[in-house]
């Protein structure tokens, strides 16, 4: 019987030493049968995965970043403030019972009273029910534009930015023109000349103006897209033109179309009122926070709340959409995790 080499431990009869020392049992011709211990192993360990949850298990971006939004408090504070007024512009009679066009002009300019918390303004309308019923026009104003500007915007500049060429610098010049073009400016030049009082001529004009910022996004985002190895396999097994941007590029080109639409529709809330203050987007009798603001502006001194509590409504509108775009930039954008 051979000597042990120094060095190595020894191990009697049915047993060997493991490289790390251990002793591990072996069948009864002193060999171990690795693939019975690998894959019993292998079994226990997936049993151990199916057990412990959902462990090493692939997560798509979107639930990613929906697991990261429900942690961060800046985004439930501002979807909470954003359902609040997404509901009483639908339902403004179920926290305001009154009127917003009555108005009882011996009552104007008085402060607040039992059953009109926010007093009355200089027409001796009821300020609290005008602000209630002024977030209809304004969030239906910023989502019809939102919507109109992302889907123009994104269809253009997807297109412009997948094929390229010659329909790709005609988009980038016009964009070009249109960025040179002041906002507030243009909104006195165009609208001035609108006599309807409904919100479709301000739609139309955020939705002229607004889409070549969305456009520019989404062009750099299918840029980027397309230039990936499985928009090239897509390419090289056959796949067809509407099939790689549909199913390919656009899934994985919409988050920052998504973060800057959520940014800009708080900014086309206020470009609203801007417009409807300086006598050129909606007119009376509409009711909207930038006709009470305007209206409000003569009696500052007298009825300071008559300007307080509109434009406090539309700040904090507009805050709580720029806070949600930025937290879902945050939740969207790889590079920030």
């Amino acid at each position: 019987m051979p000597e042990p080499q120094s060095g190595e431990p020894h191990v009697s009869g049915g047993q060997r030493a493991t490289e790390n020392g251990a002793i591990a049992a072996t069948g009864l011709d002193g060999t171990m049968d690795l693939a019975t211990t690998e894959g019993e192993t292998l079994e226990k360990g997936l049993g151990n995965a199916d057990a412990g949850g959902p462990a090493d298990k692939a997560r798509s971006l979107w639930s990613d970043a929906w697991r990261d939004l429900r942690r961060n408090p800046v985004f439930i504070i501002s979807a909470l403030v954003i359902l609040f007024l997404v509901v009483i512009s639908l339902w403004p009679s179920l926290i305001a019972s009154g009127n917003p066009l009555k108005c009882d002009l011996s009552k104007a300019q008085e402060g607040s009273q039992p059953g009109h918390p926010f007093g009355f303004d200089g027409q001796g309308c009821d300020v609290y029910t005008r602000t209630v019923y002024g977030a209809r026009i304004s969030i239906s104003v910023g989502v019809c534009a939102t919507l109109g500007v992302a889907l123009l915007g994104s269809v253009l500049g997807g297109l412009a930015g997948f094929f390229g060429g010659i329909s790709d610098s005609f988009l980038s010049r016009i964009t070009d023109v249109f960025f040179a073009i002041p906002v507030v400016l243009g909104g006195l030049v165009l609208l001035s000349v609108v006599t309807s009082n409904s919100v479709w001529p301000v739609i139309g004009f955020m939705v002229l103006l607004g889409w070549p910022q969305i456009s520019r996004i989404a062009r750099g985002s299918v840029i980027t897209a397309k230039q990936n190895d499985y928009v090239q396999a897509a390419r090289a097994l056959g796949a067809s033109n509407s099939r790689m941007l549909l199913r390919h590029i656009t899934p994985n080109a919409v988050a920052p179309v998504i973060v800057v639409a959520t940014i800009a529709l708080g900014t086309y809330i206020a470009l609203e009122a801007t417009l409807s203050y300086l006598g050129v987007g909606l007119k009376p009798p509409s009711v909207s926070w930038g006709i009470d603001i305007s209206a409000a502006s003569p009696y500052i001194r007298n009825a300071p709340h008559a300007l307080l509590w509109p434009s406090g409504a539309l700040a904090i509108t507009v805050l709580a959409f720029i806070m949600l775009g930025d937290a879902v930039r945050d939740a969207l954008d790889p590079k920030l995790r």
